[in-house]
């Protein structure tokens, strides 16, 4: 399996938290559990398919997913648990639930009484009336409600089982999460996330069932992720508007993506369109070209900071950015307010880089020194600071190369046909030239040491109307 977009939404914007960064930022020792449900219909089905085991297959399956996270610099967590792997945690809280009377067995088989827990629907805002479970599949006749749902499945022939009680079977998807994060964190812990379609019936269940076991059970603070929708519309495979994070990554950086991800704050859908993220490669490439430039100029001089020597003005952008920053990151995780507000630390580096008024300014290299440094630490909490400046520009002109199908040195070629035509007065030729690499999102930039070119978006989607990012 490779991940999909939208499966990753939750682990760049809310594994910021998760992780560990913005929380040890802050000062907290965090634990981290992400867990893997490797055995369930789907899985016991596609394995079949292929003629696999299921455990073997969704080992692959664990594995492509990891290193899709690592790839967009999802930081690990602290643990990763699996289902096949924390069986008796799982019947031990099966166990409990049925012995607390808020469970019955049927046939092998054993459910939870949603009737039994009054709270039931709180998270989602139900009531037992809405959860028709017979409108779109069969109700097994079995349950006491149709809501009930199952904790543990009796052993179907051809399917993967273990021992228990109730005898041999496998767990419902619901307990799997209740167990193994109540044995990592216990039944309280502060933080719960997933997507937004979790809330109901998954979640619900998962409070139902933990409550079940342990009355003090408390999740502190639920994080759901809005969809990723194209055209408005879900991204799914059933409607063939699908993308995996491979598929896009082949032509955009996957620090392009993650920026992309993090431009929409996480509870709300964010639309994937081309022009999205050609508009979040365009914006990564000026940032980390800012900051290049800026470390570029501090290695030729002395560095020595001190705070007394930075102007006013200086520490007011940075003071304000850090601000935008802790306020918006503790609201809730308001990412895209964070990314907006790098905009005036980088004017204000460009600005001592290149204009005249800035290039006379007095303490010039310690007003940049500080500024790199106040984007570049919250860069490192959001997980867009790459290892390198020069090495990740050159990775995000690679990848224009190759969504406008050119070479580097076709494009050193156009540029020498560019300088030929100029100096021969063929102004319509060379500004044809400049014109058919813009439409395929490369621009050219002249100065008095020559042209180059840069990453930029393609022509014909600059007219489009986007989201700020």
């Amino acid at each position: 399996m490779i991940s999909a977009i939208l499966d990753t939404l939750a682990y760049t914007s809310i594994s910021t938290f998760f992780t560990g960064r913005y929380f040890r930022h802050l000062g907290f020792e965090v634990c981290y559990v992400r867990n893997f449900t490797d055995v369930d219909d789907k899985i016991i089905a596609r394995a079949k398919e292929l003629g696999e085991d299921p455990i073997s297959l969704s080992r692959r399956y664990c594995e492509e997913f990891c290193r899709d996270m690592i790839t967009l610099n999802c930081l690990s967590p602290s643990v990763e648990p699996k289902v096949s792997e924390h069986m008796p945690q799982i019947i031990h809280m099966i166990e409990k639930i049925l012995n607390n009377g808020y469970a019955y067995v049927v046939d092998g088989d054993v459910y939870f009484n949603v009737e039994k827990f009054p709270e039931y629907g709180k998270l989602s805002s139900r009531d037992l009336e809405d959860n028709r479970a017979g409108e779109r599949v069969a109700v097994d006749s079995r349950k006491k409600n149709p809501a009930d749902f199952a904790l543990w499945k009796s052993a179907k022939p051809g399917e993967p089982f273990w021992e228990s009680p109730w005898g041999p079977g496998r767990p419902g998807w619901h307990i799997e999460c209740s167990a193994m994060s109540a044995a990592y964190l216990g039944y309280s812990f502060d933080i719960h996330g997933g997507g937004i379609d979790l809330v109901f019936p998954h979640h619900e269940n998962e409070i139902a069932q933990s409550c079940a076991a342990c009355k003090k059970s408390d999740i502190s603070v639920w994080m759901h992720n809005g969809f990723v929708t194209v055209d408005s519309v879900k991204m799914s495979k059933s409607l063939g508007n699908f993308f995996t994070i491979r598929q896009v990554i082949d032509v955009y950086h996957p620090l392009a993506l993650r920026y992309f991800l993090m431009s929409a704050h996480y509870r709300s859908p964010i639309n994937y369109s081309y022009i999205q993220l050609e508009s979040a490669s365009d914006r990564v490439f000026y940032i980390y070209e800012t900051l290049h430039a800026c470390e570029s100029f501090l290695n030729q001089h002395d560095q020595t900071i001190r705070k007394d020597s930075i102007p006013p003005d200086t520490l007011n952008i940075i003071d304000k950015f850090h601000d935008v920053f802790l306020t918006s990151m503790s609201d809730d995780l308001h990412t895209p307010v964070v990314l907006a507000g790098m905009s005036d630390p980088l004017k204000s580096i460009n600005d001592l880089l290149h204009t005249r008024k800035g290039k006379k300014q007095q303490f010039r290299i310690e007003s940049l020194a500080a500024l790199e440094k106040s984007i570049r630490d919250v860069l490192t909490v959001l997980g867009l600071m790459p290892a390198s400046y020069a090495e990740v520009l050159q990775q995000l002109k690679e990848k224009a190369l190759k969504r406008a199908n050119l070479t580097e040195d076709k494009v050193l070629q156009k540029i020498e046909e560019r300088a030929a035509a100029r100096i021969q007065k063929e102004y319509a030729k060379s500004d044809s030239i400049r014109k058919d690499l813009a439409v395929l999102g490369i621009t050219l930039m002249d100065s008095p040491t020559g042209t180059t070119w840069r990453p930029t978006i393609p022509l014909p989607l600059e007219g489009q109307q986007i989201d700020a990012l």
